[in-house]
């Protein structure tokens, strides 16, 4: 399974880490962390050096109950960063976390190198079209509502079935736009209750049947921390856990915030795997 990154072939056979840089000031582990130019260029430099393939930029929080924020807001935000990353490391994959398209649009034409989008175009009308005119790998992940909303609709007939369903739908229609390199990301946390996420995780080679690359979104997020009765600031031993589960059930790509550690997990794992 290969995705195309300006022209550079990504192969996901083999898991890549995906490295966070939250620019939010109310994200719910690192919100505020990078104020100056140069601990956010130090913090990419360590990500990158630690084994990063991809760098998550993203300055919309979509934690639950986030501020809104305005699209010339998460626009200012962003655009001088990705700038910045760039200009500091020319061949970094900058991976732009939003469902706007007009941000898309920026940030791709700023130098980014492909879209994750927590609504998978349901948010945005115009995020398909976008992305297929930008003709730039695409990671559609699965949610209920909005950030300020999901919590109240975790309700579903069959966890399972509405999720795949969700999936071959918006597979379907960003197909329908010409979309080619679509990644899908079962979105933990998002519309989906402490069970259901381990549901979710316990039977995440299910989604092997949609023959897309999965990524997978567990860095310390609260159904490690509230099993543990921890904090984030303390779950990163749970997320190598689960980390190692969802990489033994195939996820092609982790999304966290310590990439050191997901780095050796992959190299643990892969080594189980000859």
């Amino acid at each position: 399974m290969t995705i195309n990154c300006k022209g550079k072939l990504i192969d996901l056979s083999s898991p890549k880490i995906m490295g966070i840089l939250n620019l939010t000031p109310d994200s719910f582990y690192d919100g505020g962390k990078y104020k100056n130019e140069s601990e956010i260029l130090s913090q990419v430099y360590m990500m990158l050096k630690n084994g990063a393939t991809f760098i998550d930029v993203g300055a919309y929080s979509s934690r639950p109950n986030a501020n809104h924020i305005s699209e010339t807001e998460e626009l200012n935000r962003l655009l001088p960063i990705i700038t910045l990353i760039l200009k500091e490391f020319p061949e970094i994959l900058v991976s732009l976390d939003t469902f706007r398209s007009q941000v898309a649009k920026s940030g791709i034409e700023a130098g980014a190198t492909l879209i994750n989008d927590i609504s998978a175009g349901m948010l945005d009308e115009q995020m398909l079209e976008t992305v297929s005119k930008l003709q730039v790998p695409y990671i559609m992940m699965h949610m209920k509502g909005s950030p300020q909303t999901m919590q109240k609709q975790t309700n579903y007939e069959n966890l399972l079935k509405d999720i795949l369903f969700y999936f071959s739908e918006r597979i379907s229609k960003a197909r329908s736009f010409g979309i080619i390199d679509i990644i899908v990301d079962p979105g933990f946390g998002f519309a989906k209750t402490q069970e259901q996420n381990f549901e979710i995780l316990n039977n995440l080679d299910l989604f092997n049947i949609l023959d897309k690359p999965i990524l997978v979104g567990l860095s310390r997020k609260s159904m490690i921390y509230k099993t543990l009765d921890s904090s984030a600031k303390e779950a990163l031993n749970g997320t190598t856990v689960l980390n190692t589960i969802a990489l033994q059930k195939n996820a092609s790509i982790l999304r966290v915030h310590d990439v050191k550690e997901a780095v050796e997990c992959v190299k643990l794992v892969q080594q189980l795997k000859h």
